[in-house]
């Protein structure tokens, strides 16, 4: 009602008023319009969680996906001025963090599977719909 939803989908349900009669069907698929606006206005906000599905839980060295073992690894180092930002971190396992110490993937000889880069809002959003598999759940009901 206050137009920050979009109805993709009605249910079969109705919501009725105290003489019964119909109101309105209850919504059964919505989309948020300007909530995600308010949420990451210009930009999607430096964390190690949105370094993790940024990467896809995987370790940007190696290629391991053990969730419970990833940590962030900062390309350049911090005491060689490296900034803990999306351009120089990466989800890393803790072995490949260990490997790689204080050195760059050069002197280290360890290489990125992917260069690291600022996700942009809709990026990021696709990112997190596939990870939690909200696409396919929308593709189940014939939406996306």
């Amino acid at each position: 009602m206050k137009g920050k939803t979009e109805v993709l989908k009605w249910s079969d349900k109705e919501i009725r008023n105290s003489e019964g009669e119909v109101v309105t069907r209850l919504p059964l698929v919505m989309r948020l319009i300007k909530i995600i606006r308010m949420i990451y206005k210009n930009k999607v906000p430096y964390s190690k969680r949105n370094i993790f599905v940024r990467d896809n839980f995987t370790c940007m060295y190696c290629g391991s996906q053990d969730k419970g073992k990833l940590t962030v690894d900062h390309v350049i180092p911090q005491s060689r001025g490296g900034k803990s930002s999306f351009d120089n971190c990466v989800a890393s396992c803790r072995q490949c963090n260990l490997d790689k110490g204080n050195k760059t993937p050069n002197e280290a000889k360890m290489y990125l599977l992917k260069r690291p880069y600022t996700p942009t809002i809709y990026e990021f959003i696709r990112l997190k719909m596939e990870h939690y598999k909200i696409t396919e759940f929308l593709k189940e009901l014939g939406v996306y």
